[in-house]
């Protein structure tokens, strides 16, 4: 677990929170952690941060960690989007928010994670090519993201075929629902 200054968060306290420099990829809600250990074995040279509140998702990522003997990896407990708002801009490598909750409910929407103060918060902590990664199984929140993503002038990308990522737990129900899974890729633009 890492525990966060008060002030906006750069690269000198990741070289602290790791003990190295490399690059930072953070999964939020990262459910049981299983794509954020494939990602940190995978890519032993980065470090690695889960962003979620979901506490037994902790234990379930620790476990697998420590198996593995993944040293690369870190937890936040805290709430994405005020956390983005924290980092340094430019100090991201990669972002990524597979499955994040869908909140069926039309009144519920308000509290999806990808909406249009996602996208800023998210270009803004990306470095320059600095890529930030979807995936969710539910149409209209998929139209949803496209739309508030799109419309972020510092982010290029869009539908891709399936990101690095293994089978999440909410991924297999979705398939076995037969909803079909959309992946999404956007790239950190130069700004001119």
């Amino acid at each position: 677990m890492v525990d966060f200054p008060d002030i906006a968060i750069g690269s000198a306290f990741w070289r602290k929170a790791f003990g190295r420099d490399g690059p930072l990829a953070i999964e939020t809600c990262f459910g049981n952690g299983a794509a954020l250990a494939e990602l940190a074995a995978s890519h032993p040279t980065w470090n690695c941060l889960g962003v979620d509140v979901y506490r037994p998702g902790f234990g379930a990522l620790m476990l697998v960690c420590a198996r593995d003997e993944i040293a690369n990896v870190r937890i936040a407990d805290t709430e994405v989007l005020s956390f983005l708002r924290r980092l340094d801009p430019g100090t991201v490598h990669r972002l990524s928010a597979f499955f994040p909750d869908p909140w069926p409910k039309k009144r519920h929407h308000k509290r999806r994670l990808v909406n249009a103060d996602f996208a800023v918060a998210a270009a803004a902590c990306l470095e320059v090519d600095g890529t930030l990664h979807l995936a969710t199984d539910w149409e209209v929140y998929a139209a949803q993201m496209l739309e508030v993503l799109n419309a972020e002038p510092s982010l290029a990308g869009g539908v891709v075929s399936r990101a690095e990522r293994p089978v999440t737990p909410f991924e297999a129900k979705g398939l076995a629902s037969g909803r079909r899974v959309l992946d999404l890729a956007y790239r950190r633009v130069a700004q001119a």
